[in-house]
């Protein structure tokens, strides 16, 4: 597939330089909106404006909500604006929305104005929702028939429906427009005419409601194998769907955020292709996690005035004391977030959790410090001169057994970290995945070594 991808970046490219838009414009009606947005990102302006203005208007649409929140940035700037109007009128109502907040208002008042007052009241509406929200993610676009219609007056109502959506069922409501169940297109096609929906509604329809979080949402469709779902609000009444190509959206949106802020930095960062932008963003958690890191050296200096050997020998394998406990903490904080992020009932029983997560830090800790011990105890012998070691073998040895312990007592106390704190963050509502950021990372290993180092002097000092 990335040969095919780099065959076509490769064409285009060629098109350009021996300047022939009618080939340029042949090979990109050939292909798919998905892959020509993925060429437009790489791209120059200039470029850009050439395939845009090859492009049937629909198509051009499509590459516009397909490309990366940088790139679309550039090319708000780059289209004029009856250009964008045009565009945005192309989108589905629920497209047009997102893509709308990422307009200046001058520019957004100018776009909605430009659209029927029925599309642009809806975009409206759907932007009152907040965008990770059911509201904000659902399309207002459906086809509901009041519960004693008929099979026949169902169909004729499908058939009315200018709307070119793909349809999987249709909802039944009550006379108030609350929402009454839902009905499969199947069974409009092998039921009899006369038969009334309020007969064929499924009455244990899944349903959600437009407040519930968008991760949420995904979890309800992986959970039922749901294909679409309808939204409701507080009052029960039917506003909106969502289907489940939107729910594959919302789960690469949500697997991207926990990536960046597990990384330590922020989904802002692709807003702007700036390398400026993208080094503040990422600065914003490294500054505090080199403060933090001083912390440690802190920890080491403090020691610095015992005695000479003992010192140096806990000093040399301090960073391995930090760099196992923390990616111990790593470990465990990892499981636990992607257990809270896929809704597994397992993760959300924080008792079940604990009893199992501690079982694996005990066998990982009492490993580590016995095969660390072994380490701490050879590998001075191998860098030591003659009888450097042999005259002081008992403060050696009690080095040794200090960074045993010290090793599993780091682990145990970063792997309990890495255990509750996505819990807690959770329910202060904090993103559990900040967790195992660099923030409480270099908070592990600051904690780690000064448990490491003290133990070190209180046995061998």
């Amino acid at each position: 597939m990335l040969d095919e991808q780099k065959q076509l970046l490769d064409q285009i490219i060629f098109c350009f330089e021996t300047d022939d838009r009618t080939a340029l414009g042949r090979l990109l009606n050939e292909q798919r909106s998905s892959d020509i947005a993925e060429i437009v990102q790489l791209l120059d302006n200039e470029q850009r404006r050439i395939i845009f203005d090859l492009l049937q208007k629909p198509v051009s649409a499509e590459v516009l909500e397909k490309v990366d929140e940088a790139t679309r940035a550039e090319l708000f700037e780059l289209l004029r604006q009856d250009e964008i109007n045009s565009l945005f009128s192309e989108l589905d109502l629920d497209d047009a929305a997102d893509l709308l907040a990422e307009l200046p208002e001058q520019a957004r008042q100018k776009v909605l104005r430009s659209l029927t007052p029925d599309d642009s009241a809806q975009i409206m509406k759907l932007m009152t929702y907040s965008e990770d929200s059911a509201g904000g993610i659902m399309d207002p676009v459906l086809i509901s028939v009041p519960q004693d219609a008929t099979v026949a007056e169902a169909i004729n109502r499908i058939r009315a429906a200018e709307i070119d959506e793909d349809f999987y069922s249709i909802y039944v409501v009550d006379k108030t427009g609350r929402f009454v169940g839902d009905v499969r297109i199947r069974y409009l096609l092998t039921s009899p005419e006369e038969t009334l929906m309020i007969d064929l509604i499924d009455p244990d329809a899944i349903y959600i409601t437009a407040d519930a979080d968008q991760e949420v949402v995904r979890n309800i469709f992986s959970k039922n194998d749901l294909i679409v779902a309808p939204v409701l609000d507080r009052n029960h009444k039917l506003i909106g769907r969502i289907t489940a190509d939107r729910i594959i959206e919302v789960a690469q949106e949500e697997a991207a955020e926990d990536i960046y802020a597990m990384a330590g930095t922020d989904p802002d960062e692709l807003e702007d292709v700036s390398v400026l932008h993208a080094a503040r963003v990422r600065m914003t958690w490294l500054l505090p996690c080199l403060l933090g890191t001083s912390i440690t050296a802190l920890v080491l200096m403090l020691f610095k005035s015992h005695y000479r050997i003992v010192f140096v020998a806990a000093a040399a394998f301090a960073p391995m004391i930090g760099a196992i406990s923390g990616n111990a903490g790593l470990q465990t904080s990892a499981i636990v977030v992607s257990g809270l992020a896929t809704g597994h009932l397992a993760a959300l029983r924080l008792t079940q959790v604990f009893t199992r997560e501690v079982r694996i830090a005990l066998i990982v800790a009492i490993s580590c410090g016995i095969v660390g011990g072994l380490i701490c105890a050879f590998l001075p012998q191998l860098l030591a001169g003659p009888g450097e070691i042999q005259t002081d073998l008992v403060k050696h040895s009690r080095v040794v057994f200090a960074f045993g312990i010290g090793m599993f007592s780091a682990i145990m106390v970063s792997t309990t970290l890495g255990l509750f704190l996505p819990f807690l963050f959770r329910r202060i509502g904090i993103d559990p995945a900040i967790s195992s950021g660099p923030l409480v990372t270099t908070a592990n290993d600051s904690i780690s070594v000064a448990i490491y180092m003290t133990l070190t002097l209180l046995l061998a000092g």
